[in-house]
């Protein structure tokens, strides 16, 4: 088979580079971490039916596999989808037959 684009070969000149972005990475989830235990968010996100806390622990999941530590990663996005569905499943049996819609 023939590459006539290049797109699918190596391009070499990026082999051997080292990106660090760690501190950039927890600067942007030191921010995202106080907008999410700052009161007025929480107020704000509690009315749209968004639990902070499960944000929270999404940001320290997402913290953990972009530091290679895949199997905390795991565990707490696990924690975080069976939360997610919990939820959804008590706000389906809360609601009239409307499509699972709150009225707005």
């Amino acid at each position: 088979m023939s590459d006539q684009g290049g797109d699918d070969e190596v391009d070499d000149t990026f082999v051997g580079t080292t990106i660090d972005p760690t501190a950039e990475l927890n600067e942007i989830f030191g921010d995202l971490e106080r907008l999410l235990k700052n009161g007025d968010v929480i107020a704000a996100l509690t009315v749209r039916h968004v639990n902070a806390s499960l944000a929270l622990l999404a940001v320290d999941a997402l913290r953990a596999y972009l530091a290679d530590r895949k199997a905390d990663a795991a565990e707490d996005f696990s924690t975080v989808a069976e939360e997610i569905r919990a939820r959804l499943a008590i706000s389906a049996d809360d609601t009239p037959s409307n499509g699972g819609r709150t009225p707005g």
